[in-house]
């Protein structure tokens, strides 16, 4: 089966069009760094009856996850670069609802994607026990769940020791994404992240808008103001409307073709 390795500042996926069977096992095999083709996991791109196309994104572990920013714009321009549509303006159906791209070209191809990620909901600060160790976060809904820490240094934040324990902690059932956030300007961000699934990855789409918008809401940054979220793989332009609205900004590039045997 045919697989096209897309990243986003270094999330990187396998995408699938249409849908192999079991992709939970597939993701699995699959994104394994030693094993498999590696990455951070597969997503599926299929027509959609509610959208121009649909979405569906397996984390390295097999589970399923909601929405995916960095995988999101790669929908886009794969979609886009390869022919199935010629229009700039999509829609894309999700687990988060359907999501609406901004295809920026140069050259006749896809270089920048902005995203349309609904509304990020920022809720009061959590204080957690970890082991005994008193931890404050802000948990953020932005169609999936994120708890989001703000530090001194993202650079010597603990990511590997804590984000897991934070990830798997009883006041997020269903798990959770972490983010680990240096506030350096009232327009920039430096954020680290554990995804929920997939572990530290270079880059998380919609860690960026969590981490803006509980920025916004302690008054670490402004709304309706460009805000520059300095990830390990890039940087990714998020805005945050008043009425909690997000656009997120990009690039989305291609890495290689692939086939595997399924078998």
């Amino acid at each position: 089966m045919h697989f096209t390795k897309m990243q986003g500042l270094g999330n990187d996926y396998l995408y699938f069009w249409g849908e192999p069977e079991d992709p939970a096992e597939v993701s699995r095999r699959l994104s394994d760094r030693h094993f498999g083709a590696g990455s951070d996991g597969i997503i599926t791109i299929s027509p959609s009856d509610k959208a121009d196309f649909k979405m569906r994104i397996f984390n390295a572990d097999g589970s399923e996850a909601k929405m995916c920013g960095n995988g999101i714009r790669c929908v886009g321009k794969y979609v886009y670069d390869k022919g199935y549509t010629d229009r700039t303006r999509l829609t894309v159906e999700t687990l988060s609802g359907i999501r609406t791209l901004e295809l920026h070209l140069c050259g006749g191809r896809v270089k920048t994607v902005s995203v349309d990620m609904g509304r990020a909901v920022a809720g009061e600060d959590l204080t957690l026990d970890v082991e005994g160790e008193k931890v404050v976060c802000t948990p953020v809904d932005v169609g999936n769940p994120h708890a989001v820490l703000f530090v001194s240094s993202a650079e010597d934040a603990p990511l590997t020791t804590l984000g897991p324990k934070i990830e798997k902690h009883p006041a997020f059932p269903g798990e959770v994404n972490v983010e680990f956030v240096e506030v350096i300007a009232k327009d920039r961000l430096r954020m680290r992240v554990w995804e929920r699934g997939s572990g530290v990855t270079l880059a998380c789409g919609t860690g960026a808008c969590a981490s803006a918008a509980a920025a916004v809401k302690k008054g670490y940054c402004r709304a309706d103001e460009d805000i520059a979220v300095e990830l390990d793989g890039g940087t990714l332009k998020i805005r945050i409307d008043p009425d909690g609205g997000v656009t997120m900004t990009g690039p989305a590039e291609f890495v290689y073709e692939g086939e595997t045997d399924l078998c």
